[in-house]
C-alpha cells in the first residue's frame, strides 16, 4: 500500500521498558519506537537504532552520564520491560547457568536468525559447555500468565535443569548468574548493563558491538561499544518516551520514575490487606493509595481484622498513631498476620490533616514507624543505607531540596502572616532562635520525647542553654486552631520566650533566624534543609545522625536512656542529602492529584507550588467544621 501510494513507513514497536504487565493484559506502552528504516529486531537490514548505534559519537559526557546513572536506577528499581517483578522472590541457589527462553511466533526470533530449532541447539550447548552445571531456563512473563506458549517444558527437565517461571526481578536472577545463554531475548541485553557478556544465538540488536559472544554475527556491525553507549542509544536517544503526569512526550528518566513508583505499588500491595482503626474519612484515601493491585478490606475491631488478615494470608494495615491506645489490638494478636503501620507523609498537602484535608504522600512502615525511636523503622534503615547512595542519587535529592527551599514547601503549606510584628519584637543585637511548638499529645512526642515536659519544658530548657538569645515561639497550626492541645499559657510564654508568632508561616519564619530548637517536630528537618542548626531535646527521626545538636531531656528527667539506645543504632553519618533521599524519596508514597497515579516527590513539589491540588469534598468540609466545634468544647471543658 505504501509503495502504491507513494508513502513512506513508520514502523511502531513497544519500548524495552514497558510497562507493569505485558500488552496482552491491556496495558499501553510507556513509550513507543518509532523506525523510518525497518524494525530494531530485523537483523537483515539495518533500523534507525542500528544507523544509531553504529553512526553517532555517542561520546557526550553528559549524555554517557545519564546512561550510567539509568543503568544504576533500573537496577535499583528491579526495572525491567515488563515491570511486575517480585525483587524479594525465591531464586535458586548462585552459580547457575541461566537460559533464556522466547514465545513461539516472536517476530524477533523469525527476524532476528532464530528458529525454534535453535532454542534446543542452545540448551544442549549450555549443557555442553558447562559441564556439571546446574541449568536454569526462565520462561517468558507471557508463558508464565499463559498468553503464550514457550520453546521449552517439561521435556527438556532433567536431575540439573529446571524451569523458573515466577516473577523475579532480572536483576537478582542475572545477579546469579554464571552464564547467559538467549537467542533475542531483551535479558540478554539485560545481561550485558548486569555486566555479563551474554553467549547470543540469534541477531538480536544488542548483538555484535563487542559486548555478546555471538554465534551469529552481523558483518556490518563492526563498530564496538561500551555498556553506557549501548544504553545510551537504545533506551535514550531512540525511543519516544511519555510522562504520564504532565500528559506529554518526556524523557527517559520521566518514563523510568514513572514505571518505578508503579512496581512499587503493585510489589507492595498485590498481596492485600484488611485495614484495621481507619476513620471514614481516611478510607478512601487508604483505598486509593492502597487498593489497586490486592483485595483491600476494612474491618473493626481490630482484633477481628488482624484474624481475617490472617485467615487470607493479607497483611493487616493500621494507623500507625492508634496502634498505642485502646483501639488498637495487643500485640500478640497481630503475631500471625503482619502489621503495616501508615502515616502522612512528609510533603502532605496545603492544608491540616486536622481539617480533613486528604494527603498526598503516605509512608508505608513494616518494621514500626519513623517517629518511635524505641525500635527501629523502615525509614532508619533507609537512612543507614543512604550513606552509600551512589553520585547521581544525591545529586537528585540535592535538586529536590533546592526546590523545596525556593518554592517555600512544608508538610501542610499552610502559608500565614509574615510575622512582622514578632521580629520586631525581638531584642536586637541577639542571637535569634525559633522555638517549633508541637501538639503534646501527639505520637511523636509520646514515643520521640519521654521527659521533655511538652511545650513549656522545650522553652524552659531552650532559655537556660541560650539565656541571652532572642527566642521566638511558634505554636504548632493544630494547638492555635484549637483542634489539638498544647497551649502555653500567656503568662508563662511571657517569662520563656521574647516574642510569640502565632499563625505565622513557620518555614518563612526560618529565614529570619540563626538556630531552631525543637522535641521531635519536623520544622526541624526543614530547618536543616535550610542549612540552619538544629537543636533537638526529643529523638526525631532526622536526629542521632551527626546532623542535629541532640541535647536530650532536661537532666534528671526521663527518657536519656531511651535516646542512649536509639543513638547506639544510628551509627551512619549519611550527607544532609542522603538523609533528604532517604526521608522523601524512598520512604513516602505519592500520588499525584492531576493523573491519580502514583508519583515522585517532584511531582508533588510541582503540584503543590502550582496549586493543582484535589479539594476536600462537601461532606469532608462539614465534617471538618463539625470536628472543629467539638474540639474546642473538648478543651474548654478540659480546662
Amino acid at each position: 500500500m505504501a509503495a502504491r501510494r507513494g508513502a513512506h513507513i513508520l514502523r511502531l514497536e513497544d519500548p524495552f521498558l514497558r510497562s507493569l504487565h505485558p500488552g496482552r493484559a491491556g496495558e499501553p506502552p510507556m513509550g513507543l519506537l518509532i523506525d523510518r528504516r525497518g524494525a530494531y529486531f530485523d537483523s537483515a537490514a539495518p533500523s534507525d537504532l542500528e544507523h544509531l548505534l553504529a553512526g553517532h559519537p555517542l561520546d557526550d559526557t553528559a549524555l554517557l552520564d545519564r546512561a550510567r546513572a539509568g543503568i544504576q536506577r533500573m537496577q535499583a528499581l528491579h526495572l525491567s520491560k515488563y515491570c511486575a517483578v517480585d525483587p524479594a522472590a525465591p531464586l535458586p541457589e548462585p552459580g547457575y547457568v541461566l537460559v533464556v527462553d522466547q514465545t513461539r511466533g516472536d517476530a524477533s526470533i523469525e527476524h532476528g536468525a532464530g528458529s525454534a530449532a535453535l532454542f534446543a541447539e542452545m540448551l544442549a550447548f549450555a549443557r555442553i559447555e558447562n559441564p556439571g552445571a546446574r541449568i536454569v531456563i526462565k520462561t517468558h512473563p507471557e508463558t508464565a500468565q499463559g498468553y503464550r506458549a514457550g520453546h521449552y517444558g517439561p521435556s527438556d527437565l532433567d536431575a540439573r535443569t529446571q524451569l523458573l517461571d515466577t516473577p523475579v526481578s532480572p536483576w537478582t536472577m542475572l545477579e546469579g548468574a554464571v552464564g547467559v545463554y538467549a537467542v533475542t531475548s531483551q535479558l540478554g541485553f539485560e545481561a550485558i548493563l548486569a555486566g555479563h557478556r551474554p553467549r547470543i544465538f540469534g541477531q538480536p540488536f544488542y548483538g555484535g558491538w563487542g559486548l555478546t559472544q555471538d554465534e551469529s554475527p552481523v558483518p556490518r556491525r563492526s563498530r564496538r561499544l561500551t555498556r553506557a553507549q549501548l544504553f545510551a542509544g537504545a533506551m535514550i536517544l531512540y525511543p519516544v518516551w511519555y510522562d504520564p503526569w504532565r500528559d506529554r512526550i518526556g524523557r527517559f528518566e520521566d518514563a523510568m520514575e514513572a514505571l518505578g513508583a508503579q512496581a512499587r505499588t503493585w510489589r507492595e500491595d498485590r498481596g492485600g490487606y484488611v485495614a484495621a482503626g481507619m476513620r471514614l474519612w481516611k478510607r478512601p484515601v487508604i483505598r486509593t493509595m492502597f487498593g489497586g493491585h490486592g483485595r483491600l478490606s476494612f474491618g473493626d475491631p481490630p482484633e477481628r481484622a488482624a484474624r481475617r488478615a490472617a485467615a487470607t494470608g493479607r497483611s493487616l494495615l493500621v494507623w500507625a498513631g492508634r496502634m498505642g491506645n485502646a483501639e488498637a489490638p495487643p500485640p500478640g494478636s497481630l503475631a500471625s498476620a503482619p502489621v503495616i503501620r501508615v502515616e502522612d507523609g512528609f510533603l502532605r498537602s496545603r492544608g491540616l490533616g486536622a481539617a480533613l484535608v486528604p494527603p498526598l504522600s503516605l509512608v508505608r512502615d513494616d518494621l514500626g514507624i519513623y517517629y518511635d525511636p524505641a525500635r527501629p523503622s523502615r525509614l532508619e534503615r533507609l537512612i543507614g543505607a543512604a550513606a552509600n547512595l551512589p553520585g547521581h542519587a544525591e545529586e537528585r535529592a540535592a535538586r529536590l531540596r533546592r526546590a523545596l527551599v525556593a518554592h517555600g514547601l512544608s508538610k501542610y503549606n499552610l502559608g500565614g502572616s509574615d510575622a512582622a510584628d514578632a521580629l520586631a519584637a525581638l531584642p536586637p543585637g541577639r542571637r535569634r532562635i525559633l522555638v517549633a511548638g508541637q501538639v503534646e499529645d501527639d505520637a511523636s512526642i509520646l514515643c520521640g520525647a519521654p521527659g521533655c515536659g511538652g511545650n513549656r519544658g522545650l522553652l524552659a530548657q531552650c532559655r537556660a542553654a541560650r539565656p541571652d538569645a532572642a527566642i521566638l515561639y511558634k505554636p504548632h497550626p493544630d494547638v492555635e486552631a484549637g483542634l489539638r492541645r498544647g497551649a502555653v499559657e500567656p503568662a508563662m510564654l511571657a517569662g520563656l520566650a521574647d516574642a510569640n508568632a502565632p499563625e505565622a508561616d513557620p518555614v518563612a519564619l526560618l529565614d529570619h533566624v540563626e538556630e531552631l530548637w525543637t522535641m521531635t517536630s519536623l520544622v526541624g528537618f526543614e530547618a536543616l534543609l535550610r542549612g540552619l542548626p538544629v537543636v533537638c531535646t526529643g529523638m526525631p527521626f532526622y536526629a542521632g545522625w551527626g546532623l542535629t545538636h541532640d541535647v536530650g531531656p532536661p537532666d534528671g528527667a526521663g527518657g536519656t536512656a531511651h535516646a542512649v539506645r536509639t543513638a547506639a543504632r544510628r551509627t551512619a553519618r549519611p550527607s544532609l542529602d542522603q538523609l533528604v533521599h532517604a526521608v522523601l524519596i524512598d520512604y513516602p508514597r505519592y500520588r499525584d492529584p492531576v493523573s491519580g497515579l502514583p508519583c515522585t516527590p517532584e511531582v508533588i513539589v510541582e503540584r503543590l507550588a502550582e496549586g493543582k491540588l484535589h479539594g476536600r469534598g462537601p461532606f469532608l468540609r462539614s465534617l471538618s467544621k463539625l470536628q472543629g466545634l467539638l474540639a474546642t468544647a473538648g478543651l474548654r471543658s478540659a480546662r
